[in-house]
């Protein structure tokens, strides 16, 4: 996808605890201490209850008749109304969409999946009618695809924080760059925070103040019963990791399995009345966990040698310092494109979402580096820049106004906007590359500016013990949800087993046959990985290196953008054909 659709989103969220510790490649996983077998009778006796608060404010909603009817060739539609308020069931109305793939084998079927790709913004009936091509057969065998579209996204009633595309458009036309770099662009930069905010907490006010993650979570309890299912069984990916375990410590005792992906821990994700005035990325440590992943990254190349690596001539970490330096002195410009260091490091920060991170991230530093170079040849400068230019940033994406609407919602963010660029200067000393595009996440969540609220946010805790198990996967090299997110997850919630995952890319699923099955077995027949286990993923660099480092294999379509109608006409994919990792790169998370 364009690199502002990803960084800009990237760089508007940020996705453990805010520790230093760096995770080496041989590490074992730290493991929670408090796991339970599914269907535990311990765990079954001491496990929490839905409050008496939640239990009447969903069971005070009528259950929606969702009036299914056949879409995009393969698929089922519906729409419902759920309370605006929950408090006031019979009061405002939103509307939530609902898409459905029903399970090949209905004989045997087990319920229902709801799934989220994350964002918040992303859309989950476009993940469901891509669930085919994703998800294993066996999970699509078994269970009902079923992906709700968050209040205020996708095909449900879309928040607005602008009256029109003219105003959205000159309102934050400052936010067209990977991050600021130097005054004039961080002025323009925060004079569009400004804008969004404002726009956010005045004409978008009515979803905005009424879309936190726990209204979805309520919306997800009301449709779990609207489709005719005892227990939840869910799927979260990214940010949908923080709905999950919002729903699990809000109705501990309502699902049948819950498995997270790509962790936030929603404490951080939150912040607390000691960590409120601090930008929400020292709380998360998203942008730790790309420098993490970058250095590992390095380090192979270095290992792997010129023929496997084309970064790999010299000292790579060096060589990285080095090219980050020419294009923060002087930004270059080559027939016509220009590129900066906002947009190098945007590029770098994008391909570490995917599977193909040490090729891509290495590939990208060797183009650049050719381009810098003042000895370069017409034919190299000519190759690589062909190669760069499928890496640049583009225009803003309009997700900002919904993924602004969940963050500055659900939690505690510092007060004055004019605070940030002192604070996003402290994270790049914390983390040198990245600091700086993650500590922009949350500027539009300053208190100063953004002025609307949802006062029945779930703030926590998220210590409740469930009565069955929750599964928390977590990746060593996630550039996006820091491995300790899982780490922390897992040991706070009071019925979790952590399964680890040495992959690069952000989420683990699709990148080894140790992952999916892990997640399958446990939603299929609630069966928990051994508790310390760790899956490994191929090994990068594991071929020569060829001439054009970025031309990697690539799907006929990106499911980071695609639409349900592209997807439609496509066609359904066979039962055999390979599958492809989620599509959670389009959201932050």
């Amino acid at each position: 996808m364009p690199l502002s659709s990803r960084l800009l989103a990237a760089g508007f969220a940020g996705l453990v605890l805010t520790a230093t510790a760096v995770v080496p490649a041989s590490a074992a996983p730290v493991s929670p201490g408090r796991t339970v077998a599914a269907g535990d009778v311990t765990a079954a006796a001491t496990s929490a209850r839905t409050s008496a608060t939640e239990a009447r404010r969903v069971g005070g909603v009528k259950t929606p008749d969702l009036r299914w009817y056949s879409c995009y060739g393969w698929a089922q539609c519906a729409t419902a109304e759920v309370p605006l308020d929950y408090d006031n069931p019979y009061g405002e109305q939103t509307t939530v969409a609902l898409l459905r793939v029903k399970a090949t084998d209905q004989k045997h079927r087990i319920g229902s999946l709801f799934v989220n790709p994350g964002g918040p913004g992303a859309s989950a009936t476009t993940f469901a009618l891509l669930s085919s091509g994703v998800l294993s057969s066996s999970l699509l065998r078994r269970f009902d695809i079923v992906g709700m579209d968050p209040r205020g996204i996708g095909s449900s009633d879309n928040i607005a924080c602008f009256k029109d595309t003219r105003r959205q458009t000159n309102a934050l036309k400052g936010m067209n760059v990977a991050f600021p770099v130097g005054k004039k662009q961080t002025k323009a930069y925060l004079a569009s925070v400004r804008k969004l905010a404002v726009g956010c907490s005045t004409t978008g006010r009515r979803l905005a103040g009424a879309m936190s993650t726990a209204e979805v979570a309520r919306d997800m309890e009301v449709m779990r019963r609207a489709v005719g299912d005892k227990k939840l069984n869910y799927l979260g990916f990214s940010y949908g990791t923080a709905l999950g375990q919002y729903y699990a410590n809000m109705f501990p005792d309502r699902f049948r399995t819950i498995a997270v992906d790509g962790v936030i821990n929603p404490r951080s994700w939150v912040g607390s009345a000691k960590t409120g005035n601090t930008i929400q990325d020292v709380r998360l440590g998203s942008a730790k966990g790309a420098e993490r992943a970058l250095a590992r990254i390095l380090e192979l190349c270095d290992l792997a040698g010129t023929t496997k690596c084309s970064f790999a001539a010299g000292d790579p970490v060096k060589r990285f310092a080095a090219l980050a330096a020419r294009l923060k002195a002087k930004p270059i410009t080559v027939q016509g494109t220009t590129i900066t260091y906002a947009t190098f490091i945007g590029a770098v920060l994008s391909s570490l979402y995917g599977e193909q991170a040490p090729e891509d991230v290495t590939g990208i530093a060797a183009d650049l580096w050719t381009l810098t170079a003042e000895n370069a040849s017409q034919a190299d400068v000519t190759a690589a820049l062909a190669r760069v230019r499928r890496n640049r940033a583009f225009a803003y994406d309009n997700s900002l106004d919904a993924y602004a609407g969940v963050m500055c919602t659900d939690g505690r963010h510092p007060a004055t906007s004019s605070s940030w660029p002192a604070k996003v200067a402290k994270a790049s000393k914390r983390a040198p590359y990245f600091g700086a595009a993650w500590a922009w996440a949350s500027a539009p969540c300053a208190r100063d500016i953004w002025t609307v609220h949802d006062e029945d946010a779930y703030t926590g805790p998220f210590t409740r013990r469930s009565r069955n198990t929750v599964l928390v996967v977590g990746s060593y090299w996630d550039p996006a949800t820091n491995y300790y997110e899982a780490v922390g997850s897992a040991g706070q919630l009071g019925n979790a087993r952590l399964l680890s995952s040495d992959n690069f890319g952000h989420t683990a699923y699709g990148s080894s046959a140790c992952v999916d099955t892990a997640i399958d077995n446990y939603l299929l027949h609630k069966a928990l990985p051994t508790t310390g286990k760790v899956c490994t993923a191929a090994a990068p660099f594991a071929t020569a290196n060829p001439a054009a480092s970025l031309t990697t294999a690539t799907a006929a379509l990106d499911l980071t953008t695609v639409t349900k109608e592209q997807i439609a006409a496509q066609g359904r994919p066979a039962a055999d054909a390979a599958k492809q990792r989620p599509p959670v790169t389009r959201g932050p998370f």
